[in-house]
């Protein structure tokens, strides 16, 4: 079972940064498509930045210029290094990795989230 673990969330204030990962207990490069994913209090879950394996990366527009998501492929990691954080990025951020089985049927991995808190 691939497990997915992130870290690096805190309270920070407008404007600074963090660093979020995501650890995984399978090979990276078994992931075709990896990706973060937020939630903001009383909100959906929104798709954030999308790393596949070949391709270029995908974000949404509210984070584009701010954050940056790579795969660290010696570390087995995934990162999401987020700057000039503004309150509207407070959200428990999520690491989602997707496998595809033997019959080409993909199979969809979590994490349990890591919360952001940014003050104003």
């Amino acid at each position: 079972q691939v497990q997915l673990v992130e870290s690096g969330g805190g309270l920070v204030q407008t404007g600074e940064s963090l660093r979020l990962s995501c650890s995984t207990s399978g090979s990276i490069f078994s992931f075709n498509r990896m990706a973060w994913y937020r939630q903001a209090p009383g909100k959906e879950r929104e798709l954030v930045a999308v790393v596949p394996r070949i391709g270029s990366r995908i974000y949404v527009d509210s984070v584009k210029g701010r954050f940056t998501a790579f795969r660290d492929n010696v570390k087995n990691t995934m990162v999401l290094q987020m700057n000039n954080l503004k309150p509207e990025d407070t959200a428990v951020y999520y690491c989602n990795a997707v496998q595809e089985d033997v019959g080409g049927t993909p199979i969809d991995h979590w994490g349990k989230g890591t919360l952001v808190t940014v003050s104003s």
